[in-house]
């Protein structure tokens, strides 16, 4: 994905009140953050931050964590979030950092059309790899709940396996999400788009 550089994005980003810049600080006291004991949904992979703010929107009583790796996609998330939106915060980060920013005290994992790493060398990379399952081990608090949406049936299928393996439950899923029986559909920017050219969207719910 090419990425556009954003004019004055350094700035955006100073200023903006909902965005950590010191995520690491908060390991274990991210309720300390938010000023209340409500469960912590995080979105690993924000893009511009559809999902989450609508979702944050919806749920006053959920915490909502919204994590980008690019500062030109993590400003467009920026210029979004309305500036009552208390339960919603924005972190640039790398996700091979997750477990160094939460420990114990995440409900629920949502993954968004991340990379599909098409390569086989590069599974590795892959959000749902045995290395990242490792990884959310030590950030749920109790149950471990992931959701996944995802136009790669490639990914999808790798998905399904890797969670297995791992000793994941299905909970949920769907082939073809937007010809299902689900109501109150919360979509990402790029869901948008691949449903408007016809693209199947896999989904799935699993929980450990």
């Amino acid at each position: 994905m090419r990425l556009r550089n954003v004019k004055n994005k350094q700035e955006i980003m100073d200023k903006a009140t909902n965005l950590i810049t010191n995520p690491k600080d908060y390991i274990g006291k991210w309720n300390e953050v938010f000023g209340n004991n409500n469960p912590i949904y995080i979105e690993i992979g924000m893009g511009k931050g559809d999902f989450i703010i609508e979702n944050a929107k919806t749920y006053p009583n959920i915490n909502f964590i919204g994590i980008e790796k690019f500062d030109s996609v993590i400003v467009r998330a920026i210029e979004k979030v309305p500036e009552d939106l208390n339960n919603l915060k924005l972190i640039r980060m790398d996700a091979k950092e997750i477990d160094e920013v939460f420990k114990e005290e995440v409900e629920r994992i949502f993954l968004n059309f991340s990379d599909p790493w098409p390569k086989k060398r590069h599974h590795d990379r892959r959000l749902t790899s045995h290395i990242f399952l490792k990884k959310y081990d030590n950030i749920f608090r109790n149950d471990k709940v992931i959701y996944q949406k995802t136009d790669n049936r490639d990914l999808f299928e790798y998905s399904l396996i890797s969670l297995s393996t791992y000793g994941y439950k299905l909970e949920d899923i769907s082939l073809d999400l937007h010809n299902s029986n689900y109501e109150n559909i919360i979509t990402t920017e790029y869901e948008k788009r691949f449903v408007e050219k016809g693209n199947n969207i896999y989904y799935l719910v699993v929980k450990k």
